[in-house]
């Protein structure tokens, strides 16, 4: 019903709707809306808050309708917005419960006071829109390096205009030593839109990995024509950095390629990003000959790989620990980024002193404890034994086979490791009732009896109070545990799972 009752004719407003359409980059339909929104606030304001006021502009005529919309009811709570059947029949003859009556209103004095309440909120919506439109048209393009221009910098972050639209350049995003003034060029990388209260926010970087794979991309026609990836990049913004680039096609060389003739390719991105030094490095999927391409241009000796933790050490001759190392660590630390493991770099002297060092310390353990002469400890460290629980849970037949030894030996061998096991458990049990360990920490898992006997001497003495400590200070209790940050992490989440199970019950309950 509501469409028939027309207030006044204004094709002037469609008029108005259409530029303010083209100035702001928004669609027709969001202007008129807004408009409609306004004539209804104002109708509101007249006629009374409860009421739910409608407002329809024609699309074609520019013909204004107000009118209220109100529930047909048994009996009225709220006049504003319900109505009882029996009023309701006299707009609609079969009127039942459920239905909404549309009545038109009377037309609107659009005093001074009201214009000017209109156009605000007409304004305001129009704002909306287009800080909708705005988002709706960055936030898929996060990823991109932009190119625009700077309009002003405040307090160390640069606001960048490209377009209709303004960008900012954040301080930490900055490339280290880098300076900006109004009207500069620049190139820089959408890393983040986020929807704010003033309005959508696009946030640059110049310091982020990507930026850099976006700008090799854009050099390097194989990486935008997908024959080249580039797997991976590590940088230490303004100073160095890293990347790892592999072929899908066995003919082309990706490090050639990426470096370009008379590194043309390499060093127009060197100049984009004030002469930061870039290692291009071939990938592999095998994580040693990676961190070997990764620590170039140092030479590796040997590798040692221990995949349950991610680490790998890597030994290198004593005149390249330097170059290894790398200038406050910076060469190791972006193999590592690199790589995604975590690397130990240890000169050939001090592998060798470090390995006699652990030779000696095992032997010593089994000298002692299985009560054997110096030459057979040192055959069963020769064999790879480290802990006592090896030899008494190895098969005897594996241990007899050892040179030297022979079925008597090894019987002698695992019963007295057995022994020796026995006697430290009962040791333990005592000192576990010394220090007043309860048994839901004793039997956690990740935990063996010497870490448990460290923790009750610094009176950790539950579950509990294990599941209250954080990894650092874990690690501060025990610098020698023997444990990384992720095994640490792993004892503390079975110590708080209870936690999580008793609240589950509860929520159950």
């Amino acid at each position: 019903m509501g469409a028939d009752f027309a207030i006044t004719g204004n094709t002037e407003i469609l008029q108005v709707a259409e530029a303010v359409s083209r100035e702001k980059g928004i669609t027709y339909d969001s202007v008129v809306d807004a408009m409609e929104q306004a004539i209804q606030i104002a109708g509101r304001r007249k006629y009374g808050h409860e009421q739910l006021i409608k407002a329809h502009i024609d699309r074609s005529s520019g013909n204004i309708s107000l009118f209220r919309e109100r529930a047909v009811v048994e009996k009225t709570e709220n006049p504003g917005a319900e109505i009882s059947l029996r009023d309701a029949k006299l707009y609609k003859k079969d009127a039942k419960i459920g239905d909404i009556i549309t009545e038109p209103l009377p037309p609107l004095d659009f005093g001074r006071v009201t214009a000017q309440t209109a156009k605000q909120i007409i304004m305001q919506k129009v704002r909306d829109a287009e800080r909708e439109k705005q988002f709706n048209d960055f936030k898929d393009r996060v990823g991109e390096v932009i190119n625009g221009v700077v309009k002003r910098v405040e307090y160390g972050n640069v606001v960048i205009d490209f377009g209709r639209t303004e960008a900012i350049l954040r301080r930490e995003d900055i490339i280290p030593r880098e300076a900006f003034r109004p009207n500069d060029r620049v190139r820089a990388y959408i890393y983040d839109v986020r929807r704010e209260q003033k309005g959508p926010q696009i946030f640059l970087s110049r310091t982020h990995p990507n930026f850099l794979a976006q700008l090799f991309a854009q050099e390097v026609p194989e990486i935008y024509d997908g024959i080249i990836t580039i797997k991976v990049v590590a940088r230490d913004p303004g100073s160095r950095a890293k990347i790892a680039v592999h072929s899908s096609d066995p003919g082309i060389d990706p490090v050639g390629s990426c470096v370009g003739m008379r590194g043309s390719r390499v060093q127009a991105v060197v100049n984009e990003l004030q002469g930061e030094k870039i290692d291009i490095i071939q990938w592999s999927n095998d994580p040693a000959t990676f961190v070997v391409q990764a620590l170039a241009p140092a030479e590796v000796s040997k590798i040692v790989i221990d995949e349950d933790n991610k680490r790998i050490e890597v030994v290198v001759p004593d005149d390249q620990l330097s170059l290894a190392i790398g200038r406050r660590g910076q060469n190791v630390k972006l193999a590592s980024q690199l790589v995604g493991w975590n690397i130990d770099v240890l000169t050939d002297e001090e592998e060798s002193t470090r390995r006699t060092e652990e030779f000696n310390r095992v032997s010593k353990l089994f000298v002692d404890s299985l009560n054997v002469e110096d030459v057979i400890a040192h055959l069963l460290v020769a064999e790879g034994f480290r802990t006592v629980e090896e030899i008494a849970m190895v098969p005897e037949h594996e241990l007899s086979r050892i040179e030297g030894f022979d079925e008597n030996i090894a019987a002698e061998l695992k019963d007295r490791a057995g022994k020796y096991l026995e006697e430290k458990a009962k040791d333990n049990d005592k000192k576990f009732n010394e220090l007043g360990i309860q048994d839901d920490l004793k039997n956690l898992a990740g935990l063996n009896s010497d870490l448990i006997i460290k923790l009750g001497n610094n009176n950790i003495k539950t579950r509990d109070d294990l599941a209250d400590l954080s990894v650092d200070e874990f690690k501060d209790m025990l610098p020698d545990s023997g444990k990384n940050d992720k095994e640490i992490q792993d004892i503390i989440m079975a110590a708080r799972a209870h936690w999580f199970a008793d609240e589950q019950a509860k929520s159950n309950s």
